[in-house]
């Protein structure tokens, strides 16, 4: 199909990753990606950075740099890219509105640690989730837990937004669920333009929150001020 075109073909895909540019809510996973077990991946990924460090001339029999391979390797699988795993999904236990609460409910300043799928470089930043109970309530840090899920993969800042909304109306059988990130990229603040004082802000609004007053309600809620230090 892109015979004869490569060139263009690979500038095309650069300006994509250059521009954070994604085409689905979905992440892009291989439907074999867990056949191999995290050990098996973890001495994979180590011979690939081994050569990638040999290659760049770093010496690995320095003292500082021998078991780095290792630990790179390790933090991937089961640290920073652990939730590709679709058994690290947290269980989103929820329970019935007994006490009628019927206003909606936030949890903001959720730390967000991702890491840019163009660059591999990192994300960090603050998500603020809100839903409105329509008989069914789920434990706040429940809400933290899933951003942090979603967060631990190679993403895109639209797709976590957008992948963090579905989770909890699939959770609480409710449309009524808005989400709004601001984070920093790595590869724009340190490669690149090297603009460090901008930030990338995304939304993603369901239901009621698709309506004027309660979208500008939610956030108005989230510019308050809880610094209780």
């Amino acid at each position: 199909m892109f015979e004869g075109n490569s060139g263009k073909v690979k500038e095309m895909l650069e300006e994509i990753g250059n521009d954070h540019i994604t085409n689905s809510a979905e992440t892009p996973i291989r439907d074999n990606a867990f056949e191999m077990s995290d050990k098996e991946k973890i001495k994979s990924i180590q011979n690939d950075v081994s050569n990638i460090l040999n290659t760049l001339g770093m010496d690995l029999t320095d003292d500082s740099l021998k078991g780095t391979p290792h630990r790179v390797a390790k933090m991937f699988v089961k640290e920073i890219f652990g939730g590709l795993d679709p058994k690290r999904k947290p269980k989103l236990s929820t329970f019935d509105n007994n006490y009628n609460y019927g206003e909606m409910l936030v949890e903001k300043n959720i730390t967000v640690y991702s890491t840019c799928e163009h660059h591999l470089l990192p994300i960090v930043g603050k998500a603020h989730v809100a839903y409105i109970s329509n008989g069914k309530v789920i434990g706040l840090s429940k809400m933290n837990r899933i951003v942090d899920y979603y967060a631990k993969r190679p993403q895109v800042q639209e797709r976590l937004t957008m992948q963090v909304v579905q989770a909890l109306q699939e959770a609480l059988g409710t449309q009524d669920i808005a989400c709004v990130i601001d984070a920093k990229h790595l590869c724009v603040n340190s490669r690149g333009i090297s603009d460090i004082a901008s930030s990338t802000v995304t939304s993603e609004f369901g239901g009621k929150f698709k309506e004027e007053a309660v979208k500008r309600e939610f956030l108005d809620y989230i510019k308050i001020d809880t610094d209780f230090d």
